[in-house]
């Protein structure tokens, strides 16, 4: 075990430098490609209004402020990179040791609740959903679904047999950002119009959003390999850094289309 737990520290200590590497590459475009900078897609605030002239209440909605787009993507990977550096320090990693014996990350959970929520309102924003209500909704709801993952490993560290509730409620909460982006996605969109990298994040991010539940459910029914729980971790930290630099990339190649 604890071979197993040494080589799993210098694969996070890699996996933590790819992360960092491609957010320096991002936030350095960010900071000095025009396209880039200048892509600052508006945040709306809608307020209710009495209109005289109707007699009637409307809406009346005002900008609040922009996004700076790409310095949110490179935040992206960034908060990936600090997880991954967090867990190798000397106190934290004896923690995160004492956990996978345990069957439980802390550590992964919370930073998917920041970094993939983040990336959610930024995929959302590219879809033409701006106003700040439904951004911030989706940000919790899709932080909601991976604080279900780590209630999920938290009860089942206690039972004999596997409790899939959390799972199962992580998973309807997840099912509520897609119902908002295939909204604004498609709904009212000629399919023949719709760019290219659209339906590329669209279709990245449907894989990746399933293979992660995948992942533990393997974990939990304890198949092949996914018997051993380490096994499962090494999964979930490749599944990271490729789901997260491919959609951290096309969204920014998003921003550099006409």
């Amino acid at each position: 075990m604890e071979n197993e737990l040494s080589k799993l520290k210098k694969f996070n200590l890699i996996m933590g430098s790819l992360h960092f590497i491609q957010g320096c590459i991002m936030l350095i475009l960010a900071l000095t490609i025009t396209k880039v900078i200048n892509f600052k897609p508006p945040i709306w605030s809608y307020f209710l209004t009495f209109d005289k002239t109707k007699m009637s209440l409307v809406t009346d909605p005002k900008q609040i402020g922009t996004i700076p787009f790409g310095i949110f993507v490179s935040v992206f990977l960034f908060l990936s990179a600090l997880a991954h550096f967090l867990i190798i320090s000397p106190k934290l990693n004896l923690k995160y040791n004492k956990d996978l014996q345990k069957g439980i990350n802390y550590f992964r959970w919370y930073e998917y609740a920041l970094s993939s929520s983040l990336m959610i309102v930024l995929i959302a924003t590219l879809f033409g959903v701006y106003d700040i209500g439904a951004l911030i909704l989706m940000f919790i709801l899709n932080a909601t679904m991976n604080l279900f993952g780590l209630l999920m490993e938290y009860i089942n560290q206690y039972t004999l047999k596997t409790n899939w509730l959390a799972f199962i409620f992580g998973s309807i909460a997840g099912l509520g950002t897609w119902v908002v982006i295939i909204l604004y996605a498609f709904g009212n969109s000629n399919p023949s119009e719709i760019p290219w990298f659209v339906y590329a994040i669209f279709g990245s991010y449907l894989v990746f959003f399933n293979l992660f539940p995948i992942n533990m459910f393997l974990q939990y029914k304890k198949i092949g390999k996914w018997s051993n729980y380490l096994y499962g971790e090494y999964i979930y930290i490749i599944l990271s850094l490729v789901a997260k630099t491919t959609l951290a990339w096309l969204v920014f190649s998003g921003v550099m289309q006409p």
